[in-house]
Formats: C-alpha cells, structure tokens, sequence
C-alpha cells in the first residue's frame, strides 16, 4: 500500500509559479493572485454589488497596441534613486527607476518596475521626473516577488486598494502561449469604505451603502458563459476570467481590465471582450481562502491539484499544469519529457499501469533518484522530488501500492 505519508505528498505538493518575469516568480504559487476561485460560493450580496456597478455596462479591454501599464526591467545591479513621495504611506525605496522609463501615459501615471534575480517589483504612482533629473511621486510600494507579504493595514500602495499592479496584468506573451493562470486587475465605478483581504486601503466615501462593493472584491464570468464564437486570443482572457477572476484595485470606469501595451495586440480582436456585460460577471466569496490577516498566502480550495497526461511514448510532463501529476502507462515510455520546472518548487509523480501491466518508464535524463517503477499490472507508483531550475531531485523513496 501507499503509505499515509505518501499520499499527503500527493494531496499538498505546492503548485507551481503562475507566471514567471525576469527569471523571478510573480509571487508564490499559493499567493492569491495565483489561485484558482471558480469553485468557491458566489457572494451573497452579489446581485446587489452587479446592479449597483453596472448590469449593462461592457466589459473593456484597457489595453492594446499603444495604451495600458507598462512595466520595466532592470539589472539587480540597477542605480537606485531617491523618490520624494506625497503619501506617508509610501517604502521610501531608493527605487531603481532607469533612464527613459517606460511609464504609464495616462493621468495615473504608473510607473512599474522588476529587477531581474533580485526579483523584487517597485511600483509607483504618479511618477514624475522633473527637469534637474529628480523624482516625486504620489505614492510607492515595493514587493518581494518570493513572499506573501501584504501592506501594512490601512495603506496604500500604487493602487487604491494597497494591492500590487503588474500580477493582475494581462500580458500579450501569456495570452499567446494560451493560458492566463491568475487573478486580473478590474475597475468599478464606486467602492464603499472598507476592504476586504486581501486589499489594504479603501478609497470612497460610501459609509453606509452597503450596495457597493469593497476593494479587493473578486469578480469572475460565471461558468456558463459560452466562449466558442470568441477570437482563441479573447478565449484565453475570457476562461482567466472564469478560473481566477478579477480583483477590485481602485475606482475607474465600469468592468475596465487592464493590461500590457504591446504592438501585437489587435483592438479589433480585443473588442470582442465588449460583447461581455456585468450581467455575466458573479461576485466571489473568497474568505474562505484566507491563511492570515496579514499574508497574501491562499488557502488551497482544490486539495488534490492532480492533472492526467495524456500517454505516449514520448509525452511531455508540463509541470505548469498542476502540483500531482499521473499518468497511465498503456505502452513503454521511452523518452518522456519535463517542461516548465521553477526553482524550489516541489511536484509528485503517480504512474500507473493499465490492466495488462508490463509497461517500462524512463525518467528523463533532467530527473535524479527517480524510483523503479512497478511494472505489475494495476499498481501504481509515487515519488515526490524538488526542483533547482533545471533538474528534479528526489525528496522521498516512492512506493508502490503492491
């Protein structure tokens, strides 16, 4: 039999990375940003937060071609610079801004910032440089790309909400390669006066109308919303949306999603997103995810996290997909293959054999400690191993249910 220790391997492997910049991770896997919210309640005020926001109103692409957030990024080894901001709740940095910075051009004037391998994200509103080569800004955060740590409580950041901008980004490079795995960033008119975790600041007037929405409210397509007659581009955004949502991170024009200017974007294709309307959004109950006040870190809503690959003699194990991965051997797996290894993340492998047994597995050559796997018909055999970025180590001997 597999033994118990085993199996919790296989139920709470951590996933990995849900998007990658700069060779960094954009947060943990079990940050909120990256966790998956289509099987959590809807919310109970719902309806209410919907009719109030806009059932009519469509939803827009905030991005295309020339407009959106850009982001920039630096060596670890970037100059940093003084940043004199109006907010008090602000990181004082220095901040490692270079020169001719890509920045936001609309009013809010966003100004985002990665440094490759330090993998740490400065963002900041309203930057400005002014003639003598200095900066001000409105307000500053900076993130560990590495950690789940949120705000202090009651601040802001360069969002209203206290949340980080560029993980709710929908970047052109992610939609291409077809899959958006975590939450985006959405504007509503108005937010009543409170927040909810994992948002840190509010930013309206609304103290007793309990009708509007507060910041950091997660909304996403209900499930039933049919995607077919969609460009395979607006798919992608769409099913982001069914699977992760959107968070609310600050007052603007209705159901406006917001994104990475790129030149290959096509805002004929990007408009079909109009044909969907706040009637089609459902507002999320997302509490139940909370690890802790003061942490970003999710609760896993999907214990299991198991994906199935497909069997060939030469199938690819995409590590991307999920934290567990099985297979059922219905011939030898001479040349199996690894993909999308991150490092420091951890992955279990259950390879099973079908009815008639006898099936060989090869490891691929980028595994070390892999275990003999069992060739008896209808076994199946487990091992968890850890990743360095390019190869997989074996963290536990692997059984087999014999």
């Amino acid at each position: 039999m597999i033994r118990p220790e085993c199996l919790i391997l296989l139920l709470f492997s951590a996933p990995l990375a849900a998007q990658t910049i700069a060779n960094c991770p954009v947060f943990p896997s079990h940050n909120i940003w990256n966790t998956a919210v289509d099987k959590l309640p809807v919310h109970p005020a719902s309806s209410a937060y919907i009719q109030t926001e806009g059932p009519d109103q469509p939803l827009h692409p905030d991005f295309g071609p020339d407009s959106a957030i850009p982001y920039n990024i630096v060596p670890a080894n970037q100059t940093k610079v003084a940043v004199a901001f109006d907010s008090g709740q602000s990181d004082p940095g220095p901040y490692p801004i270079p020169a001719n910075p890509l920045i936001e051009p609309a009013i809010d004037a966003h100004l985002l910032i990665v440094t490759q391998d330090e993998c740490k994200l400065y963002e900041i509103f309203y930057a400005h440089q002014a003639t003598d080569g200095s900066w001000t800004g409105g307000s500053g955060a900076i993130w560990d790309l590495h950690q789940n740590a949120l705000r202090p409580d009651g601040w802001t950041s360069a969002d209203a909400a206290g949340l980080p901008i560029f993980p709710g980004l929908v970047r052109y490079d992610e939609v291409a390669a077809g899959a958006i795995k975590h939450a985006l960033r959405i504007t509503v008119p108005q937010t009543n006066d409170t927040y909810v975790w994992p948002a840190r600041h509010y930013a309206s007037h609304l103290d007793d109308d309990t009708t509007y929405p507060p910041m950091g409210l997660r909304f996403r397509l209900k499930a039933n919303y049919d995607l077919s007659g969609f460009d395979p581009k607006v798919q992608v955004i769409l099913q982001a949306l069914k699977t992760y949502g959107a968070m609310i991170s600050d007052n603007g024009l209705p159901w406006y999603i917001q994104g990475v200017p790129d030149s290959r974007w096509d805002d004929n294709i990007l408009a079909q997103l109009k044909q969907v309307h706040g009637s089609d959004l459902e507002a999320v109950d997302q509490s139940s995810l909370q690890g802790g006040p003061n942490s970003s870190l999710a609760n896993d809503p999907n214990a299991s996290n198991r994906a199935d690959v497909p069997f060939s003699a030469t199938m690819n194990f995409d590590l991307s997909l999920a934290p567990t991965l099985s297979v059922t051997l219905t011939g030898d797996a001479t040349a199996p293959t690894i993909s999308n290894l991150n490092d420091g993340n951890t992955v279990t492998f259950l390879i099973c054999q079908d009815g008639a047994g006898g099936h060989a597995f090869n490891w691929p050559s980028n595994v070390s400690g892999g275990l003999q796997v069992s060739t008896a018909a209808g076994t199946c055999s487990a091992q968890s191993f850890v990743s360095n970025g390019t190869k997989l180590y074996a963290t536990t001997p692997g059984m087999t249910n014999m």
